[in-house]
């Protein structure tokens, strides 16, 4: 059979390069091909003979295709993984270094490898593709038949691709997709391609929208990207995540950052404070500081009891997180808005005086008496009411003696304080303070204030005894 014979006119030969390599250009071009004419799936299989059959259903492969240059089709095609048209010649000069037998069939011809003498230069041999007339002009799309490739060889060929790497998409976005990790290593992979491995990330990721940086690093071998190309893409999946499948082991990831084994994507500050908003907004959590877990036991026990999960984060980025709202627009619950939710929910049981014991009449009757030691009742205070129940305190989320409502003006004590009159006074007093200084417990302006009505009642009581 005629031949026309082909120069691929190779000059550098890539020696790192080892059979599965070459065979990951062919698994490429194939997957390209099915992608670009929505064709049916690729076939990879090993006949009686041992020779190993890689197939696509597209167009068809045409010797023109061996020449090296850019294919206009491929650039515009953001998700294809072949460029420029080196990789097919790359592959077969490695099947040729390593004494793999190739047949290519098409509708277009049938093409076979050999060393032939360079045209007008009789000394020089090249490798040269030699082409025949199809053995089957009705073949539909390209395949190539390989002899002298053991099942090893085809096994690291495929492992390098998403599509036969059993791994497990947790998530998609427009940036690309998180993985489920395989065993303590986590993959890179391009549109499909492992470029890269990583020892200390917590997923793996498919990067399917390629940055300027990406696609200058992506050199002729496909591996060894290094880390500084591909991580703002790997943060920006990350960021764009919605879902607890990924939400949830990062944030359980940080549960370890005092032990200093976080993975690398925890280092980002932004993905732990997306993490942790993602979290707010799919399961009921409260989250709050390992100083806080100590310091607020009760407040912990209560949530516990309410049904929160209850999500330990480091002090940063509580800080962070305090006040900001989660991904479905609502407030992310740390501690104080836990708290917060409580109050805002309690509804107080208010006694009427007409109810109260004896003695309690006669321990709120001091009121008054207490208010003219005052000079007279605050101008801010509308009401004092007693309640049988009462909020609980944002620290130690214990229930509180007294309250001070500013909004209504209102005093509110707990039916308890009513038991004696240095405990009821003492809590009055306390009310009133927060009233007329407007401020806090624990505040310099309250203790102030509380210190000069304690100096004032005690000074016009004495002076009335002397």
């Amino acid at each position: 059979m005629t031949s026309r014979k082909f120069d691929l006119n190779i000059e550098e030969i890539l020696e790192d390069w080892e059979v599965c390599h070459a065979i990951r250009e062919i698994i490429a071009n194939a997957i390209d091909e099915q992608l670009l004419t929505k064709t049916k799936d690729i076939e990879i299989f090993q006949d009686k003979q041992k020779w190993w059959h890689i197939r696509d259903y597209g167009r068809g492969l045409e010797y023109e295709h061996l020449t090296q240059r850019e294919n206009d089709e491929k650039l515009t095609n953001p998700h294809v993984i072949g460029k420029f048209g080196i990789g097919l010649k790359d592959a077969l000069a490695t099947f040729d270094r390593k004494g793999v037998e190739v047949l290519i069939k098409s509708k277009f011809g049938d093409i076979t490898l050999g060393k032939s003498e360079k045209h007008d230069f009789e000394d020089i041999e090249t490798l040269h593709a030699y082409v025949t007339a199809p053995s089957d002009e009705d073949f539909v799309g390209t395949e190539f038949i390989l002899k002298g490739v053991s099942k090893k060889d085809m096994s690291d060929a495929k492992n390098l691709f998403l599509l036969f790497s059993g791994d497990k998409i947790l998530e998609e976005t427009k940036y690309g997709s998180v993985l489920s990790k395989r065993g303590d290593i986590g993959r890179i992979y391009v549109n499909g391609v492992r470029v890269a491995e990583e020892d200390n990330f917590l997923f793996s990721y498919n990067i399917t929208s390629l940055t300027a940086a990406i696609r200058k690093a992506m050199n002729r071998e496909r591996t060894n990207v290094g880390r500084s190309a591909y991580s703002d893409r790997v943060k920006s999946i990350l960021l764009n995540c919605k879902t607890t499948q990924v939400a949830g082991p990062l944030v359980n990831d940080l549960r370890n950052y005092h032990l200093g084994t976080l993975h690398d994507e925890l280092n980002w500050i932004d993905v732990q404070e997306h993490a942790v908003k993602t979290l707010s907004a799919l399961s009921r959590s409260v989250f709050l500081t390992s100083r806080q877990s100590m310091t607020a036991g009760t407040v912990v026990d209560e949530a516990i009891h309410a049904g929160y999960e209850i999500v330990t984060i480091p002090e940063r980025l509580g800080d962070r997180i305090r006040g900001q709202v989660d991904i479905s627009g609502n407030l992310i619950r740390d501690i104080s808005q836990f708290v917060k939710e409580i109050s805002d929910s309690f509804e107080f049981e208010y006694i009427d005086k007409k109810d109260l014991t004896a003695a309690e009449r006669k321990v709120y009757g001091i009121t008054g008496k207490i208010f003219q030691l005052l000079g007279g009742k605050p101008s801010q205070i509308k009401m004092i009411s007693i309640s049988e129940t009462m909020r609980k305190e944002s620290e130690s989320f214990q229930e509180a003696d007294g309250v001070w409502i500013s909004s209504e003006g209102h005093i509110i004590c707990k039916r308890t304080t009513l038991e004696s009159y240095e405990l009821y006074a003492g809590v009055l007093l306390h009310e009133v303070a927060h009233a007329i200084s407007g401020a806090s417990d624990i505040s310099r302006a309250f203790e102030l204030e509380l210190t000069r009505l304690l100096g004032l009642i005690t000074s016009r009581s004495v002076t009335k005894q002397v």
